[in-house]
């Protein structure tokens, strides 16, 4: 590989661990915000309007977030900031951190809330590009950045 293309891949990269980056710190404020642990179940009353909030409208904005700051093709990295994000907060957890009444939840359980927040942070991702491409599917030529158009040899 020559050097303009390592390069480009190096920036590419910088652009996606920085929106990345971005997007966990997002996603652990927010939960921080809500005041809600998703990993600590308390019976029925576990599951109430904060909670579902931070189950998918958190992850929904950091996708947002990692498709402004990377661009076209967000909506693939959108997928790793709330699984980065929920098992840094998992193995971070501790028995003493745990309420009276409530216990952690089992691994089986815990991983179906990773999936839902990893499909919430995708989504997020889709509802940014569309933001950002103002359509969806494929766009004329004319239309695509300057990034991903083919520069045309005029004869």
């Amino acid at each position: 590989m020559n050097r303009q293309k390592l390069n480009k891949y190096g920036l590419e990269l910088l652009w996606a661990s920085l929106a990345i980056a971005v997007a966990v710190a997002v996603i652990l404020i927010g939960d921080n915000l809500l005041g809600v642990q998703l990993e600590i179940f308390q019976g029925m009353s576990t599951f109430n309007a904060l909670w579902i909030l931070d189950l998918i409208l958190v992850p929904l904005v950091a996708g947002i977030i990692v498709s402004f700051i990377y661009g076209l093709g967000g909506k693939i990295i959108a997928h790793f900031p709330p699984l980065i994000a929920k098992c840094y907060v998992f193995y971070n957890l501790t028995p003493e951190m745990v309420p009276a009444g409530a216990e952690i939840l089992p691994i089986g359980f815990w991983i179906l809330i990773v999936i839902v927040a990893v499909e919430a942070g995708a989504a997020g991702g889709l509802v940014g590009e569309i933001l950002i491409k103002k359509t969806y599917g494929r766009s004329p030529k004319h239309l695509l950045h300057k990034r991903y158009s083919q520069k045309s040899i005029k004869s």
